[in-house]
């Protein structure tokens, strides 16, 4: 029996949601998404948990996205907003969490992955991964909320340029830009633990006040709005015969 596709454990005050597909560079499919409902919802109940960190297994991906063997049956517009709503749910939950969140970029971050990482608060990356919002090169855009969120965390500038040029950019271009907060020289989960201590040494009331006054800064409603615009204009995309031209392609490579 394999292991489970994504992994939950928590240890000095730090949550740990690890996408275990290495195989296929920890690409999402149905059954990700509800682990990791499951595992946000456990993580948020939880009152040893101060600080949520989402990773990836190995040191080659973070997240490569949706995947796509997964998902290539998916032709019509419906077929496909189904699928881009669920994991949308998951990423609003991930951006409006109680609690602070990181991304703990191991490898190589794109497209939806860099998308997950847009809707956690903090985005470390080790040196050597490369991140990109590369779905224009599939002829789709964001599809699960990732660029209203992108536009939340940084720059108009810089974001857009991320958006329009599909094009990845290195952790330390990342960090230049303002999409990555650290980049981590050494061992990651160690330099993430040493980076975050400094949180996980206040009271979880204080944590928490604090990313309650981080969220009522935000309309919440005009973001949800966004998403769900978002959302449904990749669908559309999705639908399209460039789209599955380019799948088809990608796959046959």
């Amino acid at each position: 029996m394999s292991e489970q596709p994504v992994l939950w454990e928590k240890r000095n005050g730090i949550g740990w949601i690890t996408l275990n597909r290495p195989e296929v560079r920890n690409a999402i499919n149905f059954e990700v998404m509800k682990l990791l409902t499951d595992f946000l919802n456990a993580a948020k109940q939880d009152n040893d948990v101060k600080v949520l960190v989402i990773t990836g297994a190995g040191t080659k991906a973070f997240c490569s996205g949706g995947d796509l063997s997964a998902f290539h049956s998916l032709k019509t517009e419906e077929q496909a907003y189904g699928m881009l709503s669920k994991m949308g749910t998951v990423l609003d939950e991930l951006f409006f969490f109680p609690k602070p969140t990181v991304a703990l970029i191991n490898g190589s971050a794109v497209g939806g992955g860099c998308e997950i990482a847009a809707a956690c608060d903090v985005r470390l990356a080790r040196a050597e991964a490369k991140v990109g919002f590369i779905q224009g090169r599939l002829g789709i855009t964001t599809g699960w909320g990732g660029g209203s969120y992108l536009l939340e965390r940084m720059g108009q500038t810089e974001a857009m340029d991320l958006l329009y040029s599909s094009t990845p950019v290195t952790a330390k271009q990342g960090m230049d830009r303002g999409f990555i907060q650290y980049v981590i020289k050494g061992n990651s989960l160690k330099e993430t633990e040493r980076f975050l201590q400094r949180y996980i040494q206040q009271p979880l009331g204080v944590i928490t006040s604090y990313k309650t006054l981080q969220l009522q800064r935000y309309d919440g409603a005009k973001i949800k709005k966004s998403v769900q615009l978002e959302i449904e204009r990749c669908a559309k995309l999705w639908a399209s015969d460039d789209h599955h031209k380019r799948v088809e392609a990608f796959l046959n490579k």
